[in-house]
């Protein structure tokens, strides 16, 4: 098999529907197996640790795979993806997009092997280092990808392949649910990341060959700011490690818990006064000078830290015996349909009312969503409608929101900062599904192993059916609802910061 041909100038090669198959296939292995995960947790954790002892204070007797370590392997991949994603645009843009795409899935393939082989004393740090290294796939992926798009397609071809592209990447996040609820309940989770390495041996074989795409460095081209990625790294690393750990582990309060919390505000002070006025910034803090373009920013990473509810949710379901993953995946089938089948018309929304409408009646049915999740109250038989319904109403809230999000991110961007723009918009979106993942998942835990005795609001609403799961369906009702306060987030800024207007100033 010969190395992929190298070309200056990619105008002489038009894309093709192989190319399309690798790109999407590229972009499946993390959207559809990797974010599945978070949903069959259980499993995994049951499946590692062996029987579930209900008399030791409703925890496993010295897990191997301990609960936080878990809900730090789920959130893991999504932080890593938006600490690097940025760095890995960069470098397909300079060095090859074809070439960041096929190391991408090399790496995932790695990541998955790592994965299916973490098992006894070694399954916490395998699973822990295979995300990781996931999401370091992810971030040479997301940016080589799209790049290649616009590289390698014009017009109405294009259009297809961007809505290709966008079906691959939401269609994959909404069926990751039942596609990893299925898996593990006929075959077991390891064949998750089995399939995704199929995947991504196929994806690379279908992006082989085909003619490299990168730009030359520009006159005067300056490095890539190392010291403020160093930075922007140890300070949310802090971040991640108070909300993962600061609930049960070491407190919030604790030494520990200040000093993280510590890192975190002097990082951020370092932070802006490093970055501010520097030529070659890791982030242009020059662009959030435009209010267009830090409504759109903040309101896409907070529509994305919302991704907690759907991991919460299918948690609770899938505990349930009467449930199980498999089950707790098919109620979500209506968030992917929906998704696919409306996405086009946010774009016909965006054409029609400009970007912030459709922006924020995506946001408040999402919040809708959020809100029919919450009343973990009731009886499993009327929360599953409600439930059908909510995953109904998210699937449609995101249609609406992401094209015109994306086209006023794009549009407020002058040209020449495009590339920089867009890469602060794609990591907001990994920073806050990371980051609403583990604010979800840390208030799930913290609250869920406080004891059935321990109630924050039984006192108030009153549990209706089985009394031997209520500190689980207390905690599920208490995260669910900080991701209800991340979607009024979203819908609030894109009321505050967007135009109402079709046309935006850049």
């Amino acid at each position: 098999m010969s190395a992929p041909a190298v070309s200056h100038t990619p105008q002489a090669f038009t894309g093709n529907d192989k190319l399309l198959g690798g790109l999407v296939l590229s972009i499946v292995s993390y959207w559809l197996f990797a974010i599945s995960l978070g949903t069959v947790a259980p499993t995994v954790m049951l499946n590692v640790n062996g029987p579930y002892d209900n008399e030791a204070a409703k925890t496993w007797l010295d897990p191997l795979l301990s609960p936080t370590a878990m809900n730090l392997a789920v959130a893991l991949t999504g932080l890593v993806s938006g600490l690097f994603i940025v760095l890995m645009g960069g470098l397909a843009d300079r060095h090859g997009r074809v070439k960041l795409t096929l190391v991408g899935n090399a790496l995932n393939v790695v990541g998955c092997l790592l994965i299916v082989f973490a098992a006894g004393s070694m399954a916490a740090p395998l699973l822990i280092a295979g995300r990781a290294i996931q999401g370091l796939s992810a971030a040479c992926v997301m940016p080589a990808t799209i790049a290649m798009v616009k590289a390698y397609w014009d017009g109405p071809g294009r259009q297809r392949a961007v809505s290709m592209w966008s079906i691959g990447s939401f269609g994959g996040a909404g069926l990751a649910a039942f596609v990893g609820g299925l898996t593990a309940t006929t075959l077991g989770w390891r064949w998750i990341f089995i399939f995704s390495i199929i995947v991504s041996v196929i994806a690379a074989l279908l992006v082989w060959g085909t003619p490299e795409s990168k730009v030359p460095p520009a006159p005067g081209h300056k490095r890539f700011d190392f010291a403020g990625l160093g930075i922007f790294l140890v300070m949310m690393l802090a971040l991640m490690m108070l909300l993962t750990f600061g609930g049960k582990t070491f407190g919030w309060l604790s030494v520990t818990g200040l000093i993280m919390i510590a890192i975190f505000i002097v990082g951020m002070i370092v932070f802006i006064m490093v970055e501010r006025g520097r030529d070659n910034a890791f982030i242009d803090f020059g662009l959030f000078k435009n209010m267009n373009f830090t409504g759109t920013v903040a309101a896409n990473f907070a529509i994305n830290s919302t991704l907690g509810l759907l991991i919460v949710s299918q948690q609770l379901l899938a505990r349930d015996e009467r449930v199980g993953p498999l089950m707790a995946g098919a109620l979500t089938l209506g968030y992917p349909i929906m998704l696919i089948l409306f996405i086009r018309a946010g774009e016909k929304l965006l054409q029609r009312f400009g970007p912030r409408k459709p922006m924020i009646w995506g946001a408040l049915l999402v919040a809708l969503a959020a809100a029919l999740l919450m009343p973990t109250n009731l009886l499993l038989s009327q929360y599953r409608i409600l439930a059908v319904i909510a995953y109904i109403c998210f699937g449609l809230g995101l249609a609406f929101f992401a094209t015109p999000a994306t086209d006023a991110c794009l549009t407020s961007l002058p040209p020449e900062r495009a590339g920089s723009g867009m890469g602060i918009f794609k990591m907001a979106s990994s920073l806050g599904g990371a980051i609403g993942t583990a604010v979800a998942l840390s208030l799930f835990l913290g609250f869920s192993q406080a004891g059935d005795s321990a109630h924050v609001i039984g006192d108030v609403i009153h549990m209706t059916g089985r009394q031997d799961n209520l500190a689980i369906r207390e905690g599920a009702m208490i995260a669910i609802g900080s991701m209800l306060v991340f979607a009024l987030i979203a819908a609030l800024v894109a009321a505050i910061a967007v135009p109402k207007g079709k046309k935006q100033d850049a």
